[in-house]
């Protein structure tokens, strides 16, 4: 947890992580793997340079991995309804109306071509063309807190197509191609179903250059702030956005924050330039364009919103795109997000569901830490 806790901070976490188990308990048949699950999300949060089988099954007591193994091999429980219960976990901890989903992938880099999905692809965790897994992520952002609720599994064409792998990794024949975005999307319609609160979807290149998944958002009528290439097309006579971003005067700029960083406050220089183009749904759209106040360098923004939404919104919903980055560093520095050594496609659902409701946990204590740290503050004024 860091810093300086005190006793009742530890037994707070300790019950909090076994209400969490309690919770996700009634999704395992039998006992075993009901208990082995407890100690699994126990050992993912153990101070363990790595959290593979042996590691966790150490920490359990056990001489041998093969009962962590056998929970995420053969053991039958449902990934997708533990999902859906870390959802709800971090709804009620974190959930607010103004809330943001923001989507993005991340590379999990193996050595190997058995695991399901590897190969030779663009991964930001390198930074470079690697032998890596990428998962689809949507997590949940809000004043309170940020957490991962929804994962897929980016499934290669060279995966799809070949049936032998398909078969040694476990992958099902319902299981078809599906592009980044569109794994973005079905995560989306989950959270959509789902009644999950939120204002905004935000999201990198990836699902703004989509007009696909743009136009699904529009249709149901939900707000969004996605990145788009300099290229991209949108202004009047086909200009892109660069273009657009040049002849602005300067009076059009404003100097927002768009959020805490690491180092402070992310301010930047941003404006806003409404896009060609008649609706009849109350909604606009818009270029959202931001500008270094170091070196000048652009960034652009596809933005769809409610007619008169004020700028400071659309600013903070565009911040909210790094909240799923530190998720990230967050579950896999330290839930071992990515400490697995599993092969087969059901598993990799199960270890990263146990990952994501490991990290929501620290969430949940750490947004109830800072709420009743506040309210101490506000008591002693």
């Amino acid at each position: 947890m860091g810093g300086d806790v005190t006793v009742d901070e530890v037994h707070r976490w300790a019950a909090g992580l076994d209400a969490l188990h309690a919770r996700i308990s009634g999704h395992f048949r039998r006992s075993e793997p009901r208990r082995r699950a407890g100690e699994y999300l126990r050992g993912l949060l153990a101070p363990l340079e790595r959290k593979n089988g042996w590691t966790l099954a150490e920490q359990a007591g056990e001489l041998c991995p093969d009962g962590m193994q056998r929970l995420l091999n053969q053991a039958d429980w449902s990934a997708d309804a533990v999902r859906d219960e870390v959802r709800g976990f971090v709804l009620e901890n974190l959930g607010a109306e103004d809330g943001v989903l923001a989507v993005d992938e991340t590379g999990f880099v193996k050595k190997g071509t058995r695991s399901a999905g590897v190969q030779r692809q663009y991964t930001g965790t390198s930074g470079k063309i690697d032998n890596c897994q990428l998962g689809v992520f949507l997590a949940y952002v809000s004043a309170k807190g940020r957490a991962l609720i929804d994962r897929e599994l980016y499934l290669p064409t060279s995966w799809i197509e070949d049936p032998a792998r398909r078969a040694d990794a476990r992958i099902g024949d319902e299981v078809a191609f599906r592009t980044k975005p569109a794994l973005a999307r079905a995560m989306l319609e989950r959270a959509v179903a789902a009644k999950v609160p939120f204002r905004w979807v935000t999201g990198d290149e990836v699902y703004g250059q989509d007009p696909v998944l743009r136009g699904w958002l529009a249709e149901q009528r939900l707000s969004y702030v996605l990145a788009v290439a300099s290229r991209h097309r949108c202004g009047p006579r086909g200009q892109n956005a660069r273009t657009v971003s040049a002849i602005l005067p300067e009076h059009t700029w404003e100097i927002r924050s768009a959020g805490e960083g690491a180092h402070g406050l992310r301010e930047y220089a941003w404006a806003l330039v409404p896009l060609p183009g008649e609706r009849d749904d109350g909604f606009e759209d818009a270029l959202l364009i931001r500008r270094s106040l170091a070196d000048g360098e652009r960034a652009y923004y596809l933005v769809h919103a409610p007619a008169n939404t004020p700028q400071a919104e659309i600013v903070r919903a565009a911040g909210a795109r790094w909240a799923i980055e530190e998720c990230f560093q967050a579950a896999k520095n330290e839930a071992g997000l990515d400490h697995y050594q599993v092969r087969q496609y059901p598993a990799w659902y199960r270890h990263i569901t146990l990952a994501m409701a490991a990290a929501a946990h620290l969430t949940a204590v750490r947004s109830t830490t800072h709420e009743k740290g506040d309210t101490a503050a506000t008591s002693s004024d």
